[in-house]
């Protein structure tokens, strides 16, 4: 079956007027792409591609690209990668080239770089290629730098905030040591303070009893004036009744006691 295919696809191809019709469609194709009208060229290449079987690597390419131009990701891809094994090296590298810069457009730097280094393996003479190549390279390293840079600024950021904790538990300590000296020093001074209250209160209360004890011998002193009593007489008076009282005590203490009574006859 597949040997009777290809032969029917033999017979079709050699035939002049299946040969016109493709050079006319290759014609159309070309001119609608110029044109930059890339659905009708697309049209026009896939007919000669996928319905006519044309193999040829332009047409392949202009197809890819017709996907490219309308923005068709996934299809540019797929064509695109079909051009990757071909044996025709401009080609090859071409497509490797335009895999390259919509791997940078997707931001993958790493996979572009390698895909336009393929390119420019493929045809060195491929200037377009080794231009990209060499922007893609420039963003990368800028990309790392960034990155570098954002990672010294990460890490200073969390020294920093690792200092802000410190700071903020030292004066934490801090205030809480200050708090504990105060309330030291508030007992502290309480204390004094009623130490000194107390002192204060002693004075004054020996303070009164002095001015009591003042007052009495004031009104005793006046006492004795209205009596017509001098101090001197009045002590010795006093002397006097204390030894009286002396005395009797003493003459209390000789005195026998009476005996109490036994029970019995006094004979």
């Amino acid at each position: 079956m597949r040997t009777f295919l290809v032969i029917i696809l033999a017979v079709l191809i050699n035939d002049p007027k299946e040969i016109a019709k493709i050079n006319s469609l290759k014609k159309e194709a070309e001119a609608a792409y110029l044109a930059k009208d890339y659905e009708l060229a697309l049209s026009k290449y896939t007919i000669l591609h996928d319905s006519l079987g044309v193999d040829d690597p332009a047409i392949k390419l202009n197809l890819a690209h017709s996907h490219y131009h309308l923005n068709d990701t996934a299809g540019a891809k797929l064509n695109y990668g079909k051009l990757t094994s071909s044996g025709n090296k401009k080609m090859k590298s071409i497509a490797l080239q335009q895999l390259g810069v919509m791997s940078k457009d997707a931001g993958k730097l790493e996979e572009a770089l390698q895909q336009l280094k393929s390119a420019i393996k493929a045809d060195p003479t491929n200037q377009e290629a080794r231009y990209n190549y060499e922007v893609v390279k420039k963003l990368l390293d800028e990309q790392k730098k960034q990155e570098q840079q954002q990672q010294n600024q990460d890490q200073q950021n969390k020294d920093g905030e690792e200092e802000q904790e410190q700071q903020n538990q030292d004066q934490e300590q801090d205030g809480e040591q200050e708090d504990q000296e105060k309330k030291n020093g508030d007992q502290q001074k309480s204390d004094e303070e009623k130490k000194n209250e107390e002192q204060q209160n002693q004075e004054q209360q020996e303070g009164e009893e002095q001015e009591q004890e003042k007052s009495k011998e004031q009104m005793t002193k006046e006492k004795l004036e209205e009596m017509g009593i001098t101090e001197e007489k009045a002590r010795q008076l006093l002397e006097a009744m204390r030894q009286s009282e002396i005395k009797y005590l003493q003459h209390q203490r000789r005195k026998p006691t009476k005996r109490p009574p036994s029970g019995k006859p006094d004979w």
